[in-house]
């Protein structure tokens, strides 16, 4: 039975180190939502000579420059951009590598309000996800007492279920400050497509991974209640058999 106990606890504890891993790495990646943006293609130069429009501009004769065909889309081209709480970064187009600007100065004055509120709802979220953890450390590794192990398990519980509360509404305010963001936001930033990126859907299971660790300890609480309730039953049978006797 303490075996089995044991090990109960010890899955616990490692899902919820798991969980907070994956959360604490979606919380810093920029990989929530990814996409392309349709912008302007640059002018031609010695140094690019691919997707660009060229003039036709003589070097000799600055003065003459020639039309260009490119129309409609031609004249355009799809740069991939990625986007998490704090950036979004997106490919640099006269150059290598890509260029970040901070999601919180590109989100609309109106939201960027509901945008802080994500930004806190999820420190907290890491932040009783890692409470949790210590007391299950601590029923696991420093309770040899059933009573207190029962008191440790019950708080890990609550600090789990409210921590899986706070990241659902952080993960539902950020996808709202988004979708307006794609709509209102600065005009060369708006996405031309978008999706979620893998981020968003690591934070989705994590959510799910809190789910199965609440109906972890709560079976675990109930099982050591069960069996205390057995014991007392038990020695109540024997005080009341011997006293008859």
């Amino acid at each position: 039975m303490k075996t089995t106990r044991k090990c109960r606890a010890l899955l616990s504890v490692g899902l919820n180190l798991l969980a907070l891993l994956f959360s604490t790495t979606a919380f810093i990646t920029t990989y929530w939502c990814e996409g392309t943006q349709r912008v302007p293609k640059p002018n031609c130069s010695k140094e690019r000579r691919h997707n660009c429009i060229d003039y036709g501009v003589n070097e000799t004769d600055p003065s003459k420059v020639h039309y260009s065909w490119e129309t409609g889309d031609d004249r355009f081209l799809f740069r991939h951009f990625h986007t998490g709480i704090w950036y979004s970064c997106e490919e640099n187009i006269h150059g290598g590598g890509e260029k970040c600007r901070s999601f919180i100065d590109l989100a609309p004055a109106s939201e960027r309000g509901v945008l802080w509120l994500s930004v806190v709802s999820e420190v907290l979220y890491i932040m009783l996800l890692v409470v949790g953890f210590s007391l299950m450390c601590l029923e696991l590794f420093h309770s040899s007492n059933v009573i207190d192990g029962l008191k440790l398990n019950a708080f890990a519980a609550v600090f789990t279920v409210l921590s899986g509360l706070l990241g659902m509404v952080a993960h539902m305010m950020y996808t709202q400050v988004f979708q307006i963001t794609v709509s209102l936001g600065p005009e060369d930033w708006r996405p031309h497509t978008w999706d979620y990126g893998w981020s968003f859907w690591v934070y989705n299971k994590v959510l799910r991974l809190n789910f199965v660790i609440d109906q972890i300890l709560i079976f675990h609480h109930n099982l050591q209640i069960n069996s205390l309730k057995i014991l007392q039953c038990d020695f109540l049978d024997f005080f009341f058999s011997f006293c008859l006797s």
